[in-house]
This record gives structure tokens, sequence and C-alpha cells, in this order.
């Protein structure tokens, strides 16, 4: 199963949960918000994650107080 990854930015608190536990996924953007940078994403969802941080982003899911982080099997864009 092909896992893709995109943060609501709308609803993030910046608490950067998801950067601390998976920072190959995730960084903060100027203000401070969560965004997918994975191999260079940019938040736009349409980059597979691979297998080796699987864990890594069930981490950062769990994590999140605002349940922010989107799952889907296809490409957002």
């Amino acid at each position: 199963m092909s896992t893709y990854v995109s943060v609501n930015k709308e609803a993030c608190i910046a608490c950067g949960s998801c950067n601390s536990v998976a920072p190959d996924i995730f960084d903060l953007d100027d203000d401070g918000i969560a965004e997918v940078i994975y191999e260079g994403d940019k938040n736009q969802g349409i980059t597979i994650i691979s297998q080796d941080l699987q864990e890594e982003l069930q981490e950062a899911i769990e994590s999140c107080p605002t349940q922010c982080i989107l799952l889907a099997e296809v490409p957002f864009a």
C-alpha cells in the first residue's frame, strides 16, 4: 500500500511534535506551522512515504494533538 501524507495547516497549532518524532518527513515553515518536506513534497501530498519511515510517520500521527496529519493511499493533488 502506498502512503501519501499532508498537513492541514489551518488545524496545526505549531506544537512541533511531528517534526520531533519524524524530522525526515515534517518540518516547520516560516510561521512555525508543520508541513511535509519529505523528498521536496512541500506539503502537496504527492510523494510516497518510504516503508522505512512508516513507523516514524505513525508515531507522528499519534503524537499530533489536533490530528491535522492527513493520510491517503493516492496522491492529494
